[in-house]
C-alpha cells in the first residue's frame, strides 16, 4: 500500500516544484522586460525629439534599436549650435548595453552640448568631455566623432574618439570615406588629445556619420559596410537627407550585427552664391 500511495505524492511534489519554477521564470522575464522598456524610454528620451536648422544645411537620422530587445544600447547622435554660431553635429557608440548604457548615453551628450557652447574647436570639445566623463566615475567609455561646419563658407573640421570614419559624397556622383586620425574613446585615459581635420566643402554634398551597427558584424567586415555606404552615398545625387539616411541604414541587415545602429546625414546646399568646385 506504500508503494501505491508514494506514486501521486512524488507527481504533486514535483508538479509544485515545476509550478514555482515557472513562476520564478515569468517574474524573471517580467523584470527583464521592464528594465528593457525602462532603457529603451530612457534612450528614446534622450535622444534629441528633432535637430535644427542651419542656412545651407538639412540634416536626416534614423536610428535601429537592438535586434535584442534586452540589450538596450547607448547609440546617440545630436546636432547643436557651438559657439560663434557654428554648426556641431555628433554622434557617438557607448560601450555597453543596458539602462547604465543610456544614462551614460545622455551624460555624453549633455557633455558635449555644454562645452560645445564655450569651444568651436572640435578636438578641444572632446578633450573637454573626455576629461568631464572621468571625473563623473563609472567604468563605460564611448566612441564619438564631432563634426564643425560654417555653413557660410563651407569651412569643415572633424575630430575623432575612436568612432566610425565618415562617409561623404558630392553630387557628382564621388564620394569615399574619410580615413582621418583619431583618438582614444572619451572616458577611458584623462589629458588625451584629439587631431581635428580641416577641409572646405565647395560643391553640393552630403557628409555620413554612422555607428558601427550599421556597416560591421559577424556577417559583414567593416571595409565592406563602409563600401556598400560610400556607393550609395555617391549615387544619391541630391536626395533628402532623411531619405538617404534610410537607406544607409539598410546596410545594417545585411552585417548579422545585433547592435543598436544610428545614422546621421548631413547635406550641404552650397554657400550662397557660391559655384562648383572640389569636394570633400
Amino acid at each position: 500500500m506504500h508503494r501505491h500511495r508514494s506514486a501521486p505524492d512524488n507527481t504533486q511534489e514535483l508538479l509544485l516544484t515545476l509550478g514555482h519554477l515557472v513562476d520564478q521564470a515569468l517574474e524573471n522575464m517580467r523584470l527583464q522586460r521592464a528594465r528593457a522598456e525602462l532603457g529603451l524610454a530612457l534612450q528614446r528620451h534622450l535622444l534629441p525629439a528633432g535637430l535644427p536648422e542651419f542656412p545651407g544645411l538639412r540634416i536626416g537620422a534614423r536610428y535601429s534599436p537592438s535586434q535584442d530587445g534586452l540589450a538596450v544600447g547607448g547609440d546617440f547622435y545630436d546636432a547643436f549650435t557651438m559657439r560663434d554660431g557654428v554648426a556641431g553635429i555628433a554622434i557617438g557608440d557607448v560601450q555597453g548595453h543596458g539602462v547604465e548604457a543610456a544614462a551614460f548615453m545622455g551624460e555624453a551628450r549633455a557633455s558635449l552640448r555644454a562645452l560645445a557652447s564655450v569651444e568651436v574647436d572640435p578636438g578641444r570639445v572632446l578633450a573637454r568631455a573626455n576629461d568631464l566623463l572621468i571625473s563623473l566615475g563609472g567604468d563605460l567609455f564611448t566612441t564619438c566623432c564631432l563634426v564643425s561646419f560654417a555653413p557660410e563658407n563651407g569651412e569643415l573640421a572633424v575630430a575623432r574618439a575612436g568612432h566610425v570614419p565618415l562617409v561623404w559624397g558630392t553630387d557628382d556622383g564621388d564620394s569615399g570615406v574619410s580615413l582621418d586620425a583619431g583618438g582614444v574613446p572619451l572616458g577611458i585615459l584623462r589629458g588625451q588629445r584629439y587631431p581635428v581635420t580641416r577641409r572646405r566643402l565647395l560643391q553640393p554634398g552630403y557628409l555620413v556619420m554612422l555607428t558601427d551597427g550599421v556597416v560591421e558584424g559577424p556577417a559583414y567586415p567593416i571595409d565592406e559596410g563602409l563600401a556598400a555606404v560610400s556607393e550609395l552615398v555617391g549615387a544619391a545625387r541630391g536626395a533628402d537627407p532623411g531619405e538617404l539616411a534610410g537607406r544607409v541604414i539598410e546596410v545594417a541587415d545585411r552585417t548579422g550585427h545585433e547592435d543598436d545602429a544610428a545614422v546621421l546625414v548631413v547635406r550641404y546646399d552650397g554657400a550662397p552664391g557660391r559655384a562648383g568646385g572640389d569636394g570633400a
